[in-house]
């Protein structure tokens, strides 16, 4: 039987502030942790075996998915006590697994025949996709559905096929992973155990369909995008009187939907929320549990992570917005620049021609502030009545007129 190992010990430093609380694999898309749409995927490919390699905010992971009897699976955990690279946590799985193996980082969205696919190639296998930027990946080259070469991040990559961390492999890996060195950063790479295998032309190429890399935080609109594309209705909570719902839109238990608000699907809407009244939400956003989306209110294509209220006269547009934020009367995002130019955040551009802000977990604003495009807000900042916030905001920061 083909086990799964999924490598979720990082942090995720690109993901900032989003990981300050949390590891990066249970950041919620769809209101679910990016992880366990992962698992649940492989599972409907017929794999019930799981071997997780946690170590940032272990418990996190550990206290959600327990032994994954919740999930349908089987899941054991390995911790990797230090950070020293990929190639390091695969060794700490070494006395875990029995024969073949499928083996992927746990921070991407993967469609069920794509996984299926990789399961039915002869071992070792890699999946591979095509990348319109693929400077920001590790290339590869192939030749008849083999792997011929394979470089990390370049400024002139040799193609635009990208590795995309989805391996299929025996117990051969742990042979070449015993002979490999630091690289110059320091850490064992896995992809420099590959490198026996490309000698040997014996690394088989399978190209996915569809990949979601959540790199950074805008990536995980993008992943939410695509995954409520799939949602279906179902509605949990009580929903008054002339309150309007187009397309796929569920609402969780205890959540009450308010007169006059206009929902567009897809939408999810997470358990014990206040809606409305008044409230216009628009396609492709999640709101996680015990949220207060208010009084004349527009949200459109963003993620609201639990318990956070955006009570009244907020307009907030393809935004990352954490737990146990309140946006002060008046506040609003800007996401679009009047060039229309893509927008950069922290310096990277997202290549995103409207993007909002990404903010942190417990930020408090006051009364009337705008939040301009591309902003990064960190945890647990308080911004001043009739603010202007721009660039980047450090954690804990207090930011006045």
């Amino acid at each position: 039987m083909v086990e799964c190992v999924i490598l979720a010990a990082g942090e995720g430093k690109r993901m900032r502030p989003l990981t300050g609380s949390r590891p990066k694999v249970m950041i919620p898309v769809a209101n679910q942790p990016m992880l366990e749409h992962l698992i649940n995927a492989i599972r409907d490919c017929g794999i019930n075996e799981f071997i997780l390699v946690v170590g940032y905010q272990e418990a996190a992971v550990r206290h959600h998915f327990g032994d994954g009897s919740d999930f349908g699976v089987s899941i054991r955990y390995v911790t990797q006590k230090r950070q020293r690279g990929t190639g390091d946590a695969v060794l700490n799985v070494l006395s875990h697994v029995n024969g073949e193996f499928l083996l992927l980082n746990g921070d991407m969205i993967l469609s069920r025949e794509d996984i299926k696919a990789v399961l039915s190639s002869p071992s070792p296998a890699l999946g591979i996709c095509k990348s319109d930027h693929p400077q920001d990946f590790g290339v590869v080259t192939v030749t008849d559905g083999i792997i011929t070469g394979l470089e990390e991040k370049s400024e002139n990559p040799k193609s635009s096929l990208i590795n995309a961390g989805l391996y299929l492999f025996n117990s051969d890996i742990f042979t070449h992973l015993k002979k490999i060195t630091p690289s110059p950063r320091g850490e064992l790479e896995l992809t420099d155990a590959l490198l026996p295998y490309i000698k040997l032309g014996s690394l088989h190429a399978v190209m996915l369909s569809s990949w979601a890399d959540m790199g950074s935080p805008w990536d995980l609109l993008t992943a939410n995008e695509v995954l409520l594309g799939s949602l279906s209705s179902c509605i949990e909570g009580e929903i008054e009187e002339g309150v309007v719902l187009k397309g796929a839109v569920q609402v969780g238990k205890g959540t009450v939907v308010k007169a006059g608000t206009y929902i567009e699907g897809p939408c999810v809407i997470g358990k014990g929320c206040r809606i409305g009244p008044h409230a216009y939400i628009r396609g492709a956003t999640a709101i996680g549990d015990n949220c207060h989306i208010g009084h004349s209110i527009e949200l459109k294509n963003s993620i609201v992570m639990n318990n956070s209220n955006i009570p009244h006269f907020n307009y907030v547009g393809d935004s990352v917005i954490g737990s146990g934020c309140n946006f002060g009367a008046g506040t609003k995002i800007a996401n679009l620049r009047h060039d229309k130019k893509c927008i950069s955040a922290g310096g990277v551009d997202t290549r995103r021609k409207k993007f909002g802000a990404v903010i942190g977990d417990d930020v408090m604003f006051g009364i009337n502030c705008s939040v301009n495009v591309g902003a990064i807000i960190g945890n647990r900042c308080r911004i001043a009545p009739h603010c202007f916030v721009s660039g980047v905001i450090a954690d804990n920061s207090v930011v006045k007129r």
